[in-house]
Order: structure tokens, then C-alpha cells, then sequence
């Protein structure tokens, strides 16, 4: 591919990295505004989510998955394991991690999974790790850190907080178990293929899980949580999961999970706006920085392909 056609390519990739991180962001926004509204169930809330969601990748799914060949068994065991870890076992944690604490820390909280990314990348799939993406990582640490800097010293250290963070913190590894393992099956599948299958998976497992362990009578809720868990399927879940598995076909998992570290600072803003909560200078600093990192990952990218 020609210089210039590789460096379109890597652009349009971040392009979509953060439009993906931005969809996502707003994920937890709806998920708390659901909360206040109603004493919804954590697993009630995922299942309609991934209710709404369901008829959009059905649609898809119809020329998605005409020319994919024949799975091996490992393949479809890998596809499984996936799906299952990135959109029912971080979305579910995820979702009861929100009932303690805030979308804002639940974010700063997620930030975790882009070394976890890389980490399982070495360990299982044999990738080196890249010099060049130690000064991204540190500006976006450095960054987390002044934002979030300022509601740590004022939350409590109680137990609900303590579990909260627990809950997300597995979110995170589940979340970065997908995004390695999502590169070689994006690979192989492409990209939107890959993206309906995982999902489908994980809308069957959300619903098992629903139906196991609840009442029919618990998807009855008020209008404006259908309405919410609408928005959450279409701006947080549909159109982000293809943006974020294209962007990964054109940029790499890990450099994926470096962008999407945007998504932190995304919910400070929006919990700012829509939920009243604070936002400081300090969140403000560590915004700057976190761009910062992003637009130095797309410098060194282009740089790199253009040598």
C-alpha cells in the first residue's frame, strides 16, 4: 500500500477511535440518569439495552455474515470467549459497578484496560511491546490521575465505593481480555462480521442471564428508561462497536485502547452537563493531557509510515 494511502488509512482509523470512545462514553451517563429515574435492576437494564440493540445486528447480520467460510473449532471457541468477555462480562459488572459510584470515576476506573490490553497481548498472543507508546501511556496516566484527583479526596472510603470500584476494575480486564483477542479475529472475519457475531453472543448471554435470574414482569419500566436504554443501544452500543472494529482493522488493538482513553475524560464532561457532577481544574488539566497522548500516538503513527 502507498505511503500515503497507509497514512489516510491510520487517519480515518483515529477518526473513528474517537467517535467510538465518544459513543461509549456516554454509556454511563444513561446508565445513571436510568437509576434516578427508576429502582431498576442492573441486569433488567443490560437486557433491554441489548434488546433494542438486537434488531440492528439482526439486520446486519443478513450481509455480514454471507462470506465468512467455515469457523474452526478453536475459532469459534476464541469468537465465544470474545464476545462473551467484552460486551456481557464488562457490560454487566460494568453496570452493577455503577450503582456506587460515579460515571466520572467509572470511566477513570476503565482507563486500566489499555495496559491490561497490551499486557495480555504480550503474554498471550506474543506481541512486543513498542518503545514508542511509553510517553502516550504516561501522559495519559498523568492525565486520569489530575482528573480524577479531586473527587477521590472527597468520596468516602466505605464499602459500597470500595465494591463499586471492585466491580469495574473486573470490567476493565474483561473489556481488555476482548480487545486483544478481538486483532486476530477482526483478522480473519473482518470487521463487521466480527463485530455481529461477538455481539449476538453476548445478547444470548445477557438474556440467559436475565431469564435465569429474573421475572418477565422486570422488563415492565417506565417510559423514560425504554427511551434511555434505547439511546444506550443505538449511541453506546450499535454504532460505536462498528466504529470501534474498524478502527481497529486500521490501527491496532493497542493503539485503539490508547485513543479510547479520550472516553474518561468524555463522561467527566457529560456528567458535568447532564448529571451535576463537579468538574474541576485539575479534570481540566488532565483532559489537556489525555489529548495530548492521543494526538502524539497519530504523530508517531504517521511518522512511523512515512519513513
Amino acid at each position: 500500500m502507498p505511503a500515503s494511502n497507509r497514512n489516510d488509512s491510520i487517519s480515518l482509523g483515529v477518526i473513528l477511535a474517537v467517535l467510538a470512545a465518544s459513543g461509549f462514553s456516554l454509556k454511563a451517563i444513561f446508565v445513571k440518569q436510568a437509576y434516578l429515574l427508576a429502582p431498576v435492576d442492573p441486569v433488567t437494564l443490560l437486557s433491554l439495552r441489548m434488546l433494542f440493540a438486537l434488531p440492528f445486528f439482526l439486520i446486519v447480520s443478513f450481509t455480514a455474515l454471507k462470506n465468512i467460510g467455515k469457523l474452526t473449532i478453536r475459532e469459534i471457541f476464541t469468537l465465544v470467549c470474545v464476545g462473551l468477555a467484552g460486551y456481557y462480562g464488562a457490560s454487566i459488572l460494568d453496570f452493577m459497578g455503577l450503582q456506587y459510584i460515579t460515571a466520572g470515576l467509572e470511566r477513570i476506573i476503565l482507563f486500566s484496560y489499555p495496559i491490561l490490553t497490551i499486557l495480555i497481548g504480550i503474554v498471550f498472543l506474543h506481541q512486543p511491546f513498542e518503545k514508542r507508546l511509553i510517553l502516550p501511556v504516561l501522559l495519559c496516566f498523568l492525565g486520569v490521575a489530575c482528573a480524577c484527583a479531586s473527587d477521590l479526596s472527597m468520596s468516602s472510603a466505605n464499602e459500597a465505593i470500595a465494591l463499586g470500584v471492585l466491580l469495574v476494575a473486573g470490567s476493565a480486564v474483561c473489556y481488555a481480555f476482548y480487545q486483544a483477542f478481538s486483532e486476530p479475529m477482526i483478522k480473519r472475519l473482518g470487521a463487521k462480521p466480527f463485530s455481529v457475531l461477538a455481539m449476538l453472543i453476548s445478547i444470548f448471554a445477557v438474556q440467559l442471564h436475565f431469564f435465569s435470574q429474573l421475572p418477565l414482569s422486570a422488563l415492565n419500566q417506565p417510559g423514560d428508561v425504554y427511551w434511555l436504554c434505547f439511546m444506550m443501544a443505538v449511541l453506546s452500543t450499535v454504532l460505536p462497536v462498528f466504529l470501534q472494529s474498524s478502527a481497529i482493522s486500521r490501527i491496532g488493538a493497542a493503539r485503539m485502547s490508547l485513543i479510547s482513553t479520550l472516553g474518561p475524560m468524555l463522561t467527566i464532561v457529560f456528567g458535568w452537563l447532564i448529571l451535576d457532577e463537579q468538574i474541576t481544574l485539575m479534570q481540566i488539566t488532565g483532559m489537556v493531557l489525555v489529548l495530548s497522548g492521543i494526538m502524539l500516538i497519530r504523530g508517531k503513527q504517521t511518522k512511523k509510515n512515512t519513513v
